[in-house]
Parts: C-alpha cells; sequence; structure tokens
C-alpha cells in the first residue's frame, strides 16, 4: 500500500503553462470575437465623422434625422426642420444618409 502512495506521489504535476491555457484561450476568442471587430467599427465610424460636410443627411444617436447645414472641428449644425436647428456633438452623429434616401426636411 505504502508503494502505490510513493507511485502517486513521485507522479509529475502539468506542466504550469498547462493551466493557463484555458485562460489564454478565452482571451484569444474575446480578442477575435468581440475586441478586434468592436474596434474595426469604431474606426469606420470616425473616419465616417470626419469626412461630414455641409448638406449630408444625417441621424444623429437620439433617432434625429436632419441635413449638416455647418461643420466645427467638435460640433455640427443640423437643420432638421424649416426654421429648426440644433447643435450637435460631432461623435453623436450615428449614420450619414446616402444619397437617394429619404429626405429629411420634406
Amino acid at each position: 500500500m505504502f508503494e502505490i502512495l510513493a507511485a502517486a506521489a513521485s507522479a509529475e504535476a502539468p506542466p504550469a503553462w498547462f493551466q493557463w491555457a484555458p485562460i489564454v484561450g478565452m482571451i484569444v476568442i474575446f480578442w477575435i470575437f468581440i475586441i478586434r471587430p468592436q474596434m474595426k467599427r469604431q474606426k469606420e465610424h470616425q473616419a465616417k465623422i470626419g469626412g461630414l460636410k455641409k448638406g449630408d443627411q444625417v441621424v444623429t444617436a437620439g433617432g434625429l434625422v436632419g441635413k449638416v447645414v455647418k461643420v466645427d472641428d467638435n460640433y455640427v449644425d443640423i437643420d432638421l426642420a424649416q426654421g429648426v436647428r440644433v447643435k450637435a456633438v460631432k461623435s453623436t452623429i450615428g449614420d450619414i444618409i446616402p444619397p437617394g434616401g429619404a429626405a429629411a426636411n420634406d
């Protein structure tokens, strides 16, 4: 009986990297499926907002649709309706409506 216990005690433990492999694997999976695509979308959005110009139809993050009247470094003046103009923070522009889409100021 003592021989079996001695043999079990002398058995080698798995290498340290083997214990960390599942954690490293989860980090890699998160990077591939969550972090990298989000960074790509953020970069595309910043490029789209950087190219914003007067006359573009936009949708704000709050759901307002309007036409860009003036573009500053940080702000955008948007004409929502005739006589209704708002100033929005540039980063809150959700999307730019391509030409030929539904007009905002009918």
